[in-house]
Order: structure tokens, then C-alpha cells, then sequence
């Protein structure tokens, strides 16, 4: 029986739904299928996917002429990384403009044909706008609900979410999951930070879903409110939306505050309604659920050669079974490594070890060393006088670009501290620079001027961080 028909169950049949509640994976062929055997299937969704896109969707014939490629130039897997070119999200916005409203990369389902439109928005303020239809919308609720009961959600859950509902994707495929599944879902979205503790406490809810930037942000106010999240009901808190909630810092200070498990889930608006991967029960990372999204690390700089795995790299996907504008060697400017050795929760799926680490793009360059924000928010999460919020601030000197990190300490901390007198204040305040400093020189290989801001310096992280200040200019 399959899973959306088992939890599907009435009360004549509970006792079987009870059943299913107990095993271990939502499906278990699938997720412990034989790598070899996968990418078997793999690549004839591929083959499959390249003729379709080539025959209908003009937006691939003219990208694909244009490269000389053809759909039966592709054998293997191998030949799919050297043969196909990428797509960007520049790519897709100059199609919408030309052709709208959803662009020559999808092709015209008719009336009721079209499940959900959704969008996100660009610099320009346009957004890009994405259609999918009922077969797609439909598939990706058990995609969502694999990747959720992965992560340990259950027919009887309360599950709370903190992301928004709107364009954005993000909210609303945690939502499919969850109803899919059968569990109760509470979609609070974006709403005051006291409220989402205050209902957590009046619902008992036991999973927690949030971007990891917000799930920290929520420790600070929940000990505001004299709140212990450790004490709550929440069991499981799902992170996603952005970098972060597979580094080890972050996941252990998340886990610890809210004395529950992080599942880290990864997507981009582009391959959304289907998830890309979603966190490990066993902590090892997030699996790659590939035979849905076919991920592949390849060379940042030449997106057609592969990369020993390990390596880190350039991430490109491709879905295998979207037919309402589907991405074909999508290149979303993300970085990563991968990690292919078996996994000690018995799914076969590769992994992320450390989740996306961040865009490839967001690398500073300063005096020669190459600095990423994931590194410098894993080096500070290790301090534990240093609360949730930080910015990494950089500014040109002379002909050089330089940079300083700023951190909010904690309220305990800050309260500690103003407990002192002011010789033992500068003291504590002087140790806390230095050490952080030593933290950074280590993980990066340069120095880092850093500085301790008060509580409620920095504007909290309600959604998605954004730690870098850019005082260059247009300078490159």
C-alpha cells in the first residue's frame, strides 16, 4: 500500500495506520535502494527528461541548438555533466520577460491544468514566477513527507511553522509534507516572536519548523520571557530556507537550546515544489533524495567537469519527473561537498556532510585568503558567551579590501557583565576579543578585528539572515 493510502486511514482501519507509524522509513524500497541500481533509474529519467524538454519546451531546443547539444548525445551519467549546458536564474527571468507570464520553459497544461503559482522576487522587484501543475503539485507532497518522516515526523505531531505564506515556496511545502503524513499542522507563519512561544506552550507542539537563523533568534526571546525552550514540548525542530542548519556549531547550539533534534531540509525556489534534501535522523548530514533532484558537485569554475566527491564544488540540479517547468542542470550558485559512503540509518542516498555551505558568489577575498560566512558563523558558534546575532562588515582600505566580524553577546553574559565592576568588565570584555579573535585566526588564516555589541544592537533575524555588510562600493 502506498504511504499517502496507509495514512489515509478512517477509523475502521486505525489500528493499521498505527502500524505504519512505527516503521522506519516512509518508503523503504526506495530509500534503501541499491546506489548502482538508482543510478540505473536515474538516468533513464534523464534521457527521458531531455527529450522531453527538447521536443516541447522551446526554451531548451534554442538553449541546447545553441550549445550543439542534442538529447541522444547523453549515454551515462558522465556524459550528462560534460555534455549538458546550465541553466541560471538569469536564463529564467530573460525567458519570463520575453515570454510571459511563466516563460517558454513550460508549456500550456489549459484551463485547470496549473495546481499553484507561486514566485520569488528579484533585485529588480519583479518576481519570478513559477507554475505547477496538479501531477507535480500532487508527487511533491510525497517527496515532502519522505523527507519529513526522515526527520522524524509522525502521524500524531503538532506541527508549528515559522516560515511565511506567500510567494515564497518554503512554508508550503512543509505543509504538504505534513499533511500528507497525516500529522496536525499549525501554519502560524511569520507573526511576533512571543507568539510562536506562547502557542508552542498552549498547542504542546512537538516539531518546530523555522529557518535556523530564526530558531537561534527564538532562544534569545524565549529567555527574555523567562521561557526554557529545553522544557517545551518540541521534540524535532526542521530547518531550512538557508545556509547553516547543517554546520556543527549551529545544529549543536539549535539542539541544545531547544533540547530537541535539527533535520536540516535543502531546496531553491527554481526546484521547489520537490526537496532537494532533507537532514539525517543519524546527524550525518542531509541525503540527497536523487532520484527526484539529481544533484551533482562539479568544478566551480567549469560546470561540465566533474570533481572527485569530497571535493567541494558547484551545485547543479535537475529534476527527473517535473514536467511543469522543469530545470535541466539548474546551476543556483551554491557551494558544497558531497559524501557517498554508507550511512549508518540505512538509506542509500548521498550526502551533504555539512548541508549547502553557502553561495558561491558570497566568498570574500581578503588579503588572499578566501573567506565564506558559513566559516565565520561556525567559528563563533563555538563561543558560548556570544548570543545569536552577528554581522561580518567589509570596507576597502588603500587598494585592499578588509573586514571585521561584530557579535551581540548573550543576555546572560551581558547581565554577568553589568554585575561587575568596571575593571572586571573591560577584563571580561577584553578576553571574550581576544579569544574570538584567536577562534577566527584559527578557522580562516587571517586576522579579524572583532568587536562585542550589546543585546538588541543588531535587527533580529525574523526569516533569512543576512550577516554581510558591503561597504565596497561596486568594487570587485
Amino acid at each position: 500500500m502506498p504511504p499517502s493510502q496507509a495514512l489515509a486511514a478512517t477509523a475502521a482501519d486505525a489500528d493499521s495506520a498505527s502500524h505504519y507509524a512505527t516503521r522506519r522509513y516512509w518508503d523503504e524500497a526506495r530509500e534503501t535502494l541499491d546506489p548502482e541500481e538508482r543510478d540505473r533509474r536515474i538516468l533513464e529519467r534523464i534521457q527521458l527528461q531531455l527529450r522531453y524538454v527538447y521536443d516541447e519546451l522551446p526554451f531548451y531546443r534554442r538553449h541546447y541548438d545553441k550549445h550543439g547539444f542534442r538529447p541522444e548525445d547523453v549515454t551515462s551519467l558522465a556524459d550528462f555533466t560534460a555534455k549538458v549546458p546550465i541553466i541560471t536564474k538569469r536564463m529564467l527571468v530573460a525567458d519570463q520577460q520575453e515570454h510571459p507570464p511563466f516563460g517558454s520553459y513550460t508549456k500550456d497544461f489549459g484551463a485547470g491544468g496549473i495546481a499553484r503559482v507561486h514566485g520569488s522576487s528579484g533585485t529588480s522587484g519583479t518576481p519570478t514566477m513559477y507554475a505547477v501543475s496538479r501531477g507535480d503539485w500532487d508527487r511533491a507532497a510525497d517527496v515532502h513527507a519522505m523527507a519529513q518522516w526522515c526527520a522524524g515526523v509522525r502521524p500524531d505531531d503538532i506541527v508549528q511553522i515559522g516560515f511565511p505564506f506567500g510567494l515564497f515556496f518554503g512554508g508550503w511545502g512543509v505543509l504538504q509534507g505534513v499533511e500528507r503524513i497525516g500529522a496536525t499542522v499549525f501554519p502560524l507563519g511569520v507573526t511576533d516572536s512571543e507568539k510562536h512561544i506562547e502557542m508552542i506552550r498552549t498547542l504542546g507542539s512537538t516539531v518546530f519548523s523555522a529557518t535556523p537563523s530564526y530558531c537561534i533568534h527564538l532562544l534569545s526571546v524565549a529567555e527574555r520571557m523567562g521561557v526554557d525552550l529545553r522544557a517545551s514540548s518540541v521534540r524535532h525542530v526542521l530547518v531550512g530556507g538557508e545556509p547553516g542548519g547543517s554546520l556543527p556549531g549551529t545544529r549543536r547550539i539549535i539542539e541544545e537550546g531547544w533540547g530537541a533534534t535539527v533535520a536540516d531540509a535543502g531546496s531553491t525556489s527554481e526546484m521547489y515544489p520537490f526537496q532537494t534534501s532533507v537532514g539525517c535522523e543519524a546527524g550525518t548530514g542531509t541525503h540527497l533524495i536523487t532520484d527526484e533532484v539529481y544533484t551533482e558537485v562539479v568544478d566551480r569554475d567549469d560546470h561540465n567537469l566533474a570533481i572527485p566527491v569530497g571535493e567541494r564544488g558547484a551545485v547543479i540540479y535537475t529534476h527527473l519527473w517535473r514536467e511543469s517547468q522543469p530545470m535541466i542542470r539548474f546551476a543556483p550558485g551554491d557551494e558544497t561537498y558531497l559524501d557517498d559512503t554508507p550511512c549508518v540509518c540505512g538509506r542509500t542516498y548521498p550526502r551533504m556532510p555539512e548541508g549547502v555551505l553557502g553561495r558561491l558568489d558570497d566568498m570574500l577575498v581578503i588579503r588572499g585568503a578566501n573567506i565564506y560566512p558559513s566559516a565565520v558563523e561556525t567559528a563563533l558558534r563555538d563561543i558560548p558567551e556570544l548570543g545569536p546575532e552577528f554581522r561580518i562588515h567589509v570596507h576597502t582600505e588603500g587598494a585592499l579590501d578588509e573586514i571585521a566580524v561584530h557579535a551581540e553577546v548573550s543576555a546572560g553574559t551581558h547581565e554577568a557583565w553589568q554585575a561587575m565592576d568596571d575593571d572586571r568588565r573591560t577584563e571580561a570584555q577584553g578576553g571574550l576579543v581576544g579569544r574570538a579573535e584567536a577562534v577566527l585566526k584559527q578557522r580562516l588564516g587571517i586576522r579579524i578585528p572583532f568587536e562585542v555589541l550589546t543585546p538588541g544592537t543588531l535587527e533580529p533575524t525574523t526569516f533569512k539572515a543576512r550577516r554581510v555588510i558591503d561597504a565596497r562600493g561596486t568594487r570587485r
